[in-house]
């Protein structure tokens, strides 16, 4: 008899590795905030402030021994299409705006673990998150063309990407050197072995040639240098405008931490609380907000890392924290990094996102769910930067998909002699407990038909509207001389058809009509 091996025990308190994978994390973690603070809209330092005490604030909470949180891609274009239009992209208005987007996100967050409704995150479908995924990471891509060619950018993302494209008298050969030999740079290193620090590798090498030549392109400019301010002084006023999109943040941004998690917890066996690890993002948010950061959330690739370097405790993003904390005092001297590297480490964190097979394989399984994908990347890309709005259309359109499939009721119909045998399929609510009283009366119309038997074990959950209307349905037909009677009821259809089952006698069958 072949026994299966149980769970590994997981320590309580950081260990050496948590430490090693912490501080090689945050090698990392350094050059990708400063890009994802650029994708967000925001000045590419605040990147390292809601880099610093969010993944310490999580390290407290966290369910997952791996889930290393900070910027992340998906969530800084959710930021950018946020505030858009609410203040000029890299302003001190902008950038209090974006901490008080956090606060909003890391509150709902905390809210929702608190109250126990974690689960919340399994409501979201996966047709919209394929499609919005795809979507966001079409919009990233292109949004990092002009940095690639070295022209200026602004606007939404795909006409900038087709202007800077079109317009290659102004391209700057010595940008587009650099990133061609970052690009080569990232391919050659990530072949070597996943653990090369590529993000590391080419940051430096840009610093390098930067500043050994004079470099008089786009950079990342001045960064202040010391811990990042603590500070509740936010444009409380803007809350109202900000709250919608923190709860598409809160819930979408979600998913992907969500997903690392799961993933990782089933692979080594071990419980995952997604209550605790919404509390734990959302002490992230919070902390993100007070230090004058953004909205953060959890990082596939940086989780990734951190399970093959042997992490085995929540503080192994903790470290990861504490590391960027430590190096904020010398933050300055990534001032003349080329922003044609961030593009570049942009591009190779979001590029993998854009599986449009996994959208069209949904043709040959679902072909409305393959619609609501589609919608919902196309919308995601036309509203751009509100893509907040394309993230609730493709909800709302996937709740229609959803309510239009439950009308359709499925009813076998059959008839032995005088009796009329209906054996309806699928949910009956108030939405489609009524085709089903229309479909059963027809067919009663029939002369010879002295006896009807409802079998509802393929019936799902019977609702009050329902059951009210199988109820007049049964009435009708005894007014009419039609014995009534109701088999396989499950406990959960039997519950809302208590009084129709009631009116039953003990073996189920009626010897006259019976009428009230």
């Amino acid at each position: 008899m072949t026994q299966t091996a149980p769970p590994k025990a997981r320590p309580k308190h950081a260990t050496v590795a948590d430490a090693i994978a912490g501080v090689s994390i945050a090698l990392i973690l350094i050059p990708q905030s400063l890009a994802y603070a650029r994708v967000a809209g925001l000045p590419a330092y605040i990147g390292l402030y809601a880099a610093a005490l969010p993944p310490i604030a999580a390290g407290f909470f966290a369910s997952s021994p791996y889930l290393q949180t900070g910027p992340v891609a998906v969530t800084a274009v959710l930021t950018a299409g946020a505030l858009a239009g609410l203040a000029a992209p890299g302003s001190p208005e902008y950038v209090a705006l974006a901490s008080l987007l956090a606060l909003t996100v890391g509150v709902l967050r905390i809210g929702i673990g608190a109250f126990g409704l974690g689960k919340v995150v399994y409501m979201m479908s996966e047709p919209v998150l394929r499609g919005f995924t795809v979507g966001a990471a079409i919009l990233i891509t292109a949004s990092q063309i002009p940095g690639l060619l070295g022209t200026s950018a602004g606007g939404n993302p795909i006409p900038g990407a087709w202007t800077a494209l079109t317009s290659w008298r102004d391209w700057d050969p010595e940008t587009i050197g650099i990133a061609t030999a970052a690009a080569v740079t990232v391919a050659i290193t990530r072949r070597i072995h996943p653990l090369v620090p590529w993000a590391l590798i080419v940051t430096v090498g840009g610093l390098l040639w930067s500043m050994a030549t004079g470099y008089g392109g786009s950079i990342v400019g001045a960064v202040p240098e010391g811990l990042p301010p603590l500070s509740l002084r936010l444009p409380w006023g803007a809350g109202a405008l900000l709250t919608l999109p923190g709860v598409v943040i809160a819930l979408v941004g979600f998913a992907e931490a969500a997903s690392i998690s799961r993933t990782f917890a089933a692979r080594d066996r071990q419980h995952w609380d997604p209550d605790r690890e919404f509390v734990s993002q959302g002490m992230a948010n919070v902390a993100s907000a007070l230090s004058g950061g953004f909205p953060v959330g959890g990082s596939f690739s940086r989780s990734s890392m951190a399970r093959m370097l042997g992490a085995t405790t929540r503080w192994s993003g903790a470290v990861a924290g504490v590391a960027v904390l430590f190096f904020l005092p010398f933050a300055s001297v990534l001032g003349p990094l080329p922003v044609a590297v961030l593009s570049v480490m942009v591009i190779t964190a979001v590029v993998g996102l854009i599986r449009i097979r996994s959208i069209l394989d949904m043709w040959a399984l679902s072909k409305p769910q393959f619609l609501v994908a589609g919608a919902t990347l196309v919308l995601t890309v036309l509203l751009s930067p509100r893509i907040d709005n394309a993230v609730l259309l493709g909800i709302l359109l996937a709740v229609a998909v959803h309510l239009w499939r439950e009308f359709d009721v499925k009813v076998a119909t059959w008839k032995e002699e005088d009796v009329l045998h209906v054996r309806p399929e699928g949910v009956l609510w108030f939405g489609s407990a009524e085709a089903l009283k229309q479909n059963v009366q027809e067919l009663l119309a029939d002369e010879t038909i002295a006896r009807l038997v409802l079998h509802m074990e393929r019936a799902g959950r019977v609702d009050l509207t329902a059951s009210l209307v199988l109820e007049h349905l049964v009435d009708q037909a005894r007014a009419a001389g039609i014995a009534t009677e109701v088999q396989s009821a499950d406990p959960l259809s039997a519950r809302a058809l208590h009084r129709v089952l009631a009116a039953q006698p003990p073996d189920g069958r009626e010897n006259e009509p019976r009428s009230r």
